[in-house]
């Protein structure tokens, strides 16, 4: 049974945690070019963690920090921020996209609940409407059939 790559595995599993470099060509600092297999440009929270020692320990410049570890001044700031804030689980990115329905609150779902009980007839179309007359909200209508199955399937788990 032919073993599996580590590198391969290695960045399967960056991808898996967002934690891959996008632009690994672009770390150019001496720590990831010597050959050291340890230190990898893939790997974004290694370079990220690395650009913020070299400025902490080392004294460097953040400017020529940030540009030797493919990073923008401001990424650098940022990184810097949520380090000092939260350590080094701070550096790993956070999944992109909205954390929840913020639309969508249960409020909101409350009232397509009750527009549609009071006419079972109203189509998702005419409840993205009659959203955006009463709370100012798009929505399309996909978002509100998923919310009003996802509100069904809960009512329905809860009974015994």
């Amino acid at each position: 049974m032919p073993r599996s790559d580590p590198d391969d595995e290695k960045l399967k599993s960056l991808r898996q945690h967002h934690a891959l470099n996008p632009r690994p060509q672009r770390v150019t600092d001496a720590t990831f070019t010597r050959g050291n297999p340890f230190f990898d440009p893939r790997d974004l929270v290694q370079v990220k963690y690395e650009m913020l020692r070299s400025v902490s320990e080392e004294g460097r410049p953040a400017t020529h920090a940030a540009r030797d570890f493919g990073f923008s001044r401001p990424s650098f700031y940022q990184a810097q921020a949520v380090f000092e804030q939260g350590g080094l689980p701070a550096l790993l990115p956070q999944r992109p996209g909205p954390k929840r329905a913020h639309k969508l609150t249960e409020e909101v779902v409350d009232f397509l609940e009750s527009a549609r009980a009071a006419d079972p007839g109203l189509n998702p179309s005419r409840l993205a409407q009659l959203l955006q007359e009463e709370y100012g909200l798009s929505v399309h209508r996909r978002s509100i059939e998923r919310a009003l199955e996802r509100r069904s399937k809960k009512g329905r788990r809860r009974r015994p």
